[in-house]
């Protein structure tokens, strides 16, 4: 029996990496691509909602994800909305700092480290779990 608890604690730790690996690559190769292009000033313009969470008894949250608009230096108008959640709703007339693709400015990004803090605690929260699960399953009676 504990041989299949540590087969399914196996999997679930692949799984887990694979994720984490997978976003850290994203977050990374956005960060590389926002460094490379121009920023500007965005002016927020309201925001679009989203519910997350409500599985596992746990409750749900409304997070806010701000929509906006800037210019490039040749003063044309583009839109955007970013990526990057809040729990309360941004004001609008707020301003947010974006990177903005050169060569299509309609792809553009809200600056921000947050992405790199969350990545950095998942990775901490994950490889604490993985060792408390593998440690539970090995002192767990059965039988």
């Amino acid at each position: 029996m504990k041989t299949i608890l540590y087969i399914v604690w196996a999997l679930f730790v692949a799984a887990a990496i694979f994720s984490l690996v997978y976003a850290a690559r994203r977050t990374k190769r956005q960060s590389q691509q926002m460094a490379a292009w121009p920023k500007a000033q965005a002016t927020v313009t309201g925001s679009a909602t989203r519910w997350i969470g409500g599985t596992g008894g746990s409750s749900r949250n409304l997070r806010y994800y701000p929509t906006y608009q800037f210019t490039d230096p040749r003063g044309t108008l583009f839109m955007g909305k970013s990526e990057i959640s809040t729990v309360e709703q941004p004001a609008p007339g707020s301003l947010i700092e974006v990177a903005y693709n050169p060569v299509n400015p309609n792809e553009s990004l809200q600056v921000s480290s947050e992405p790199r803090t969350v990545m950095g605690c998942l990775i901490a929260f994950f490889a604490v779990f993985a060792v408390v699960s593998f440690w539970f399953i090995g002192v767990f009676p059965l039988g």
